[in-house]
Formats: structure tokens, C-alpha cells, sequence
């Protein structure tokens, strides 16, 4: 390669600039993965940098495609990239006291119809503009009540229309009541055991509820400390007994059993998760689908990284079986408790369903 190539290549990547995303990759010997130049990935050492001109050659040198980046897929144009970044910082800042922010307001902000402003914004970002309000109206009520309003102003002063509306919103988002989340589990009591399981220590939590948390690792500590940092207000004890039936369907799953769909769950996530989750537990016992299956199930067809961080944030192992979705050479992609686990996981269940 041109060294004079090379330079340019590599202060793109420096400045992760969009305009050499169709023009080269590059991939990382420590990692083993490639990225598109405006990847927003944490910068490599030059030493480790390898580039290539298309995403085959890095593919055929052995390279993974980096799942946050998505270098193997079409790059979404700059203008529409701009276009969805300009509409998010409009709702962030927008004041529904005097009018409420509707898809047309966003229409009428951006100069855009509103049908074809929802269609790129769900390209670029995974979810809706209405999703994306809601998520900023919530957030901007938690950091109310966390400079002590009570959440009577605080739900006025966010956007809320009534406080029935908000535990509506609530409930379907996260699986728990607004002051419960808001205080981080606090008022909430959490059981939780540690077992055995064939990939090594599995914590099983739940409230009175549903199950609130399914990990898999080999430390105890780190697996209790994790439940912890996710509910540090909440009651946590442990409790083999009250998860005993828990405990059978978990295990029950590694004899080739797929667990319940009727297990009851009580969880913190969003809308967006929860529709992924959704179609996720559909998938059959032995079978996978791509993130791109995913995205196109749950109707946002250019979603498939959103779908690969909800999959990143999935707190129910097995239950939500995210080790199911797999990239679109087939490959295992990442897994939340390792990669190990997940090719075992598959492993299993392709060897009982065969």
C-alpha cells in the first residue's frame, strides 16, 4: 500500500470520519475484529492496525466484523445520519408544556414529511421518534426526582399528562413502577441462589414478582457483585428455597427441556428490548435467527445493531435465549457471558434437537 494511503487511512480512523467508510476497513491483531473508520470503538495502537479496501479481505485474513459498526452492511448515508442526530437533540430539548410533541411537531421542526422523518430515524437508530421521546421524557423525570422533586412535579414538569399515563408508560417499558425504578430497586426485595450448571456457576434472582436476573460465570462474587451494581437499593438476600421452582426449569433446560414461556419475569428494560425479547423467545429449541431476522420481526428492518445491544443487555439468561441470534455468516457473534458459553449453549441444543 501507498504509505501516503496508509496516513490518510489512519487519520481517518483517528478522526473516525464517515466520508472513507465505503473506501476501507480496518481490522485490529489484538482483537481479531474490523471496524468501518467512523466506528465509534475505543482507537487502537497504529502497531495493531491492519487495512483492507473491502470487508472480504479482512474477513478471508481471519478478522471477525465488529458487531457495534456493522462494517459487512450497507453504511447509512451521512445526510440521514445528520438528519436523525439533529431530531434527537429536538427532543431532547423540547418543551411539551404548551404543545405536545407529536410526530407531525417533529415533522414541521425538521422540514421533513413525518412519514419519511420516522422512516429514517428508525433506519439510523433502531427505534421511533416517539420511542426516543419516551425514553427522554422518563429520563428527564428521574434526574427531577434525583434533585429532590417530588414525582407529583416531576411528572408535570417532564411532559406527563397524568400520573396514570406515566405507570402506564412505566409498567410497559420497564417491567417495574416508576418509583421503583426510579430509586433504583429500592422498597423491592430480591432473593437469589447460586447453583451448579454444565457452563459453570449460574445466580438465579427474583422478586415476589418474577425472575429479575439470570447470570452465568465462574465467580461467584462477580456474579453477585453484578446483581448489586444493577439493583443497589433494592433488599438482596439470598433464598435457595423460594426459587426452587426457578431453579428446576433453569436446570431443566441443560437435560434438553426449553423453559417456560409462562415463567413470570419482572424486569427493568425498555420498549425496544422488550419487543426483541418478545421475538426471541419465540425462536424454537435448536434454532437460531440473525440479527437482521430479528430487526426485520419486530418491523425495524435497519435495526439490527440495536437488536445486537438489546441481545448485549439481555438480564435473564436462557429464559430470553439472546445466545440463539447469531450473525449472517453463521458465526456465534458475542454473547453477554462469553463466547464459550454461547457455542456450548448452541452446541446443546443443536445436538438434542437433532
Amino acid at each position: 500500500m501507498d504509505p501516503a494511503v496508509g496516513k490518510d487511512w489512519w487519520k481517518a480512523v483517528q478522526s473516525r470520519d464517515r466520508r472513507f467508510d465505503e473506501s476501507f476497513v480496518y481490522a485490529v491483531r489484538s482483537t481479531g475484529i474490523y471496524c468501518r473508520p467512523s466506528c465509534a470503538a475505543k482507537r487502537p495502537k497504529p502497531d495493531q492496525v491492519i487495512f483492507f479496501k473491502v470487508p472480504a479481505e479482512a474477513k478471508a485474513a481471519g478478522f471477525r466484523p465488529c458487531l457495534r459498526c456493522r462494517p459487512d452492511e450497507a453504511p447509512i448515508p451521512d445526510e440521514k445520519a445528520e438528519t436523525a442526530r439533529r431530531l434527537c437533540r429536538f427532543i431532547e430539548k423540547y418543551d411539551s408544556t404548551d404543545r405536545p410533541l407529536t410526530l407531525k411537531v417533529m415533522g414541521e421542526h425538521m422540514s421533513i414529511g413525518p412519514c419519511h422523518l420516522q422512516r429514517i430515524f428508525k433506519q439510523v437508530m433502531g427505534i421511533s421518534p416517539g420511542q426516543y421521546a419516551d425514553a427522554c421524557r422518563l429520563n428527564r423525570l428521574k434526574a427531577l426526582v434525583r434533585k429532590g422533586k417530588t414525582v407529583t412535579h416531576a411528572l408535570y414538569e417532564s411532559g406527563y399528562s397524568s400520573s396514570s399515563r406515566l405507570y402506564e408508560d412505566a409498567a410497559s417499558r420497564l417491567g417495574m413502577t416508576p418509583g421503583t425504578y426510579l430509586r433504583r430497586g429500592e422498597g423491592v426485595e430480591i432473593g437469589f441462589t447460586l447453583v451448579d450448571c454444565p457452563l459453570g456457576r449460574m445466580l438465579v434472582a427474583a422478586t415476589d414478582k418474577g425472575l429479575c436476573a439470570v447470570s452465568i460465570g465462574d465467580s461467584d462474587e462477580a456474579l453477585i457483585t453484578a446483581l448489586h451494581d444493577e439493583y443497589p437499593a433494592a433488599g438482596i438476600h439470598r433464598d435457595r428455597a423460594g426459587l426452587s421452582e426457578y431453579i428446576t426449569a433453569l436446570l431443566g433446560y441443560f437435560g434438553g427441556k426449553q423453559p417456560s414461556p409462562g415463567l413470570p419475569l419482572h424486569l427493568q428494560v425498555t420498549a425496544f428490548q422488550w419487543k426483541v425479547y418478545e421475538v426471541l423467545r419465540a425462536i424454537p429449541f435448536g434454532q437460531t435467527r440473525t440479527y437482521e431476522e430479528i430487526a426485520r420481526a419486530i418491523g425495524s428492518p435497519g435495526a439490527a445493531r440495536a437488536v445486537g445491544r438489546a441481545c448485549a443487555r439481555n438480564p435473564v439468561a436462557v429464559v430470553i435465549p439472546c445466545h440463539r441470534v447469531v450473525r449472517k455468516d453463521g458465526t456465534p457473534g458475542d454473547y453477554r457471558w462469553g463466547i464459550k458459553n454461547k457455542k456450548a449453549l448452541l452446541g446443546r441444543e443443536r445436538g438434542r434437537a437433532s
